[in-house]
């Protein structure tokens, strides 16, 4: 089967292209020998079936980034048979560039101009046929996010297929020699040079700055907080947390589960005639009444809330903003303002996050962001379920919020003393800020929430059986009762010490069983507040720790679990002392 790569600056629109060609059915994957994930499906063009790869982000076939360099490993092992550059047409002096390098490589190469209705809007004019002409290659105008263009680049995708042409030897700069190496760098500029004089009489830029305004806003020192507070207010507090947590869980786990899907599977199961499996499926830890319950009724309307703020960030260009402006900030405790990115993604899902720093381009900073993202930084539904339970208090959420800043404060401080090593430089490119087209959201939200609840329900299936067991063989009550002395010594009731567990186990299976005791008004307004911070700053789940030792290494691992778990512990006895709680 034949390969077309999608490849591009980041923040082009890629992406969207992607899903647009093959659909929600993709499949997400490490590119191998890499913790990288590339995404690929199948897509009909023209009544072919082809796999479309959807590419990291690359400005040069000379790659600096991790990601860059698998964008190279991808074009040079699978030779695809067309390679569509994806360009943003306001920007093509800068992007065509990369559209020379992949033609010197002997690649059948389609040029797409997208987001023209933006830069039409801005004065900019693109002779199309003359750049066609003058590249020797297909030239496609298009909108993606308007669904213009789609159906004239699968005509041209199919016209590269049914061509008998072929194609030259590809350059293989992953292995040149050191002589050959500069050789390439001095053809860059030889590249950017041509390609403003392939741009003579064809690109006229008009008055870009008419959105400069913008910028200056987003990016200004005391408005880029404002809009930062603004920005955490809507899409966390009130999207995930008062939407996501408080009213979809109402609906879904304390309507839909509670009322009439568990009681009508309690009395179809109760006719089993095996305690045993009852139990499994529909008692305390069952499958159904745990697992399922917890995936579905709690976990779904969080996630999917915090996936679709997410989406809404990313489509609307202000990330990349969000980082500029944090940047500032995120110097003073050793890392940039790209670091923004998995950490803003940790509010989604660790597991993912720590992968995301692979973009960091220390070592250092890999290990100080991924040691911050298992110590401070909340899922999404660990979060939600917080700000739901302690935003009735407003003044223990603003305790709470301020602890927890707090800790990531000085651990990131501290590292940044301890750790060897300098802060690397920061550049990201901006690109203009837009608003979201809603189909393009939901896509997206939907294609993250398919790929989330594809790891997480086999998980908690599993945890379910895996508690099952140890209830049964009586394994579950001796660790609980390790647990409740250092539980009792927070100020807590023994049932805190399942919820820990459970939070090992999955940060989010963890808050869901926080969220029953809340429920059950097992705990007071205090030992919330304590239970709140120990579960936020408490040991990275098991997936993520999983991942946490794949990045950065079994012996990095383990400190971060020491380091974690002495600080949760610590900082919530010291609340505990300040609110003069006593001991259980």
């Amino acid at each position: 089967m034949k390969a077309v790569v999608l490849v591009g600056n980041p923040n082009v629109g890629k992406s969207v292209l992607f899903y647009q060609l093959t659909g929600n059915y993709v499949t997400v994957s490490n590119y191998p020998g890499t913790t990288v994930e590339v995404s690929h499906g199948l897509a009909s063009i023209e009544g072919r079936q082809v796999r479309v790869y959807d590419s990291p982000g690359i400005y040069s076939l000379w790659p600096l980034t991790e990601e860059e360099a698998i964008t190279k490993r991808l074009l040079l092992e699978k030779r695809p048979a067309v390679v569509v550059h994806v360009v943003d047409a306001k920007n093509l002096p800068r992007m065509l560039p990369l559209t020379l390098e992949l033609q010197a490589c002997g690649f059948s190469v389609i040029l797409v101009l997208n987001m023209l209705d933006e830069a039409k809007r801005l004065g900019v004019q693109i002779k199309r046929g003359e750049l066609a002409s003058r590249l020797g290659i297909a030239v496609v105008e298009a909108a993606f996010v308007h669904g213009w263009g789609v159906n004239a680049l699968r005509r041209q995708i199919a016209e590269q297929l049914n061509s008998r042409l072929t194609t030259r030897p590809l350059c293989q700069a992953a292995i040149m020699p050191e002589q050959e190496q500069r050789d390439f760098m001095a053809s860059a500029l030889q590249r950017r040079q041509a390609a403003e004089k392939i741009l003579e009489g064809v690109y006229s830029c008009g008055d870009l700055r008419r959105e400069a305004w913008l910028d200056r806003l987003t990016l200004h020192p005391v408005l880029g907080l404002l809009f930062s507070i603004v920005a955490i207010y809507v899409g966390v507090y009130l999207l995930v947390g008062r939407l996501g947590a408080g009213l979809l869980v109402d609906l879904f786990d304390g309507v839909l589960f509670a009322e009439i899907i568990i009681p009508r599977l309690t009395a179809w199961i109760g006719f089993l005639p095996w305690q045993a499996v009852r139990e499994l499926l529909a008692g305390d830890f069952g499958i159904l009444t745990m697992g399922f319950r917890y995936a579905f009724g709690i976990i779904m309307p969080m996630v999917g809330t915090f996936f679709f703020a997410f989406a809404f960030l990313e489509d609307s260009g202000y990330l990349p903003r969000l980082a500029y402006w944090a940047d500032g900030l995120l110097k003073k405790i050793g890392l940039n303002g790209r670091a923004i990115i998995p950490l803003v993604l940790g509010f989604g899902c660790g597991t993912m996050a720590v992968v995301a720093t692979r973009t960091l381009e220390s070592r250092r900073e890999r290990i100080a962001a991924t040691f911050l993202l298992a110590l401070a930084i909340p899922c999404s539904a660990q979060l939600g379920l917080l700000l739901a339970m302690l935003s009735g208090a407003p003044f223990l959420l603003l305790v709470w919020c301020l602890v927890v800043l707090i800790v990531f404060i000085v651990a990131g401080s501290l590292l940044n003393i301890l750790l060897p090593g300098k802060r690397a430089a920061f550049f990201m490119e901006l690109p203009p800020l837009r608003t979201p087209k809603l189909g393009a959201l939901l896509q997206k939200t939907l294609a993250r929430m398919r790929w989330y609840f594809m790891e997480v329900v086999p998980v908690f299936v599993f945890i379910s059986i895996l508690l099952w067991l140890l209830a049964e063989t009586g394994l579950l009550a001796s660790l609980v009762a390790g647990l409740v002395p250092l539980v009792g010594m927070l100020g807590l009731p023994p049932e805190m010490a399942l919820v820990f567990l459970y939070g090992f186990f999955r940060r989010d299976y963890g808050a869901a069983g926080l969220f029953d005791l809340y429920r059950s008004e097992t705990l007071s307004g205090a030992q919330m507040l304590v239970a709140a911070v120990a579960l936020t700053l408490f040991l990275p789940c098991l997936a993520q720790l999983t991942m946490i030792a794949r990045e950065r290494g079994v012996p990095v691992a383990a400190a971060i679990v020491f380091l974690v778990s002495m600080t949760a512990f610590a900082a919530a006895l010291l609340l505990r002392l300040a609110l003069a709680l006593p001991v259980w």
